[in-house]
């Protein structure tokens, strides 16, 4: 049924999206040095997870439950990092980690809120969209209407602070064509 007035997606305070946050130039030659980086499978929780990843700065150990230093940050991701901060009025080394993923079609992510030392969690969404679904953390909040779903368009940002944060699971629906992200993640200080 229409409506006349459009329905706005609620979304938990601390989070926010923006579309087209970077140009079709920008992601092609992101796309370009990604191909260029080797990428490995993610073992998450025992289990090697269906898509491939390369970490750099800091990396948390799913198995150990620890956060240890990696590989610097490439500078050839100064430009994206340098846009991210200054939406987020940060310093562009407040990024303490950069997560490259690749997805293949049928690719997930489950439920979960990302690692205990992260504070701001910041993705873009590169060569394919997805459906992101957020619920809130708590059990006895969970259930079918409290899921929210919607699309990340390819070329867009969510950044994930505050109540979003710590209060709410996020997944990603599995993926139709081979996408891929980047993560930045700051520190809790």
């Amino acid at each position: 049924m229409g409506t006349l007035f459009p329905i706005e997606t609620f979304l938990p305070d601390g989070f926010s999206y923006s579309e087209n946050f970077i140009t079709l130039e920008e992601e092609d030659e992101l796309i370009r040095e990604i191909a260029e980086i080797e990428l490995h499978g993610l073992l998450f929780q025992g289990f090697e997870a269906k898509r491939k990843v390369a970490s750099f700065g800091y990396d948390w150990n799913f198995e150990k439950r620890a956060l240890s230093k990696g590989k610097d940050i490439p500078p050839v991701f100064d430009s994206l990092l340098d846009k991210v901060a200054a939406k987020l009025d940060k310093a562009k080394n407040d990024f303490a980690e950069l997560l490259v993923t690749e997805y293949p079609v049928g690719s997930v992510i489950n439920w979960h809120r990302d690692a205990p030392p992260f504070d701001i969690i910041a993705g873009i969404s590169l060569q394919s969209d997805c459906i992101f679904r957020l619920r809130p953390h708590g059990k006895i909040k969970q259930n079918r209407k409290s899921i929210i779903s919607f699309p990340v368009k390819r070329r867009s940002l969510y950044i994930m602070e505050g109540i979003a944060r710590t209060e709410w699971q996020h997944s990603i629906a599995p993926v139709k064509e081979v996408r891929y992200s980047i993560t930045l993640r700051t520190l809790k200080t």
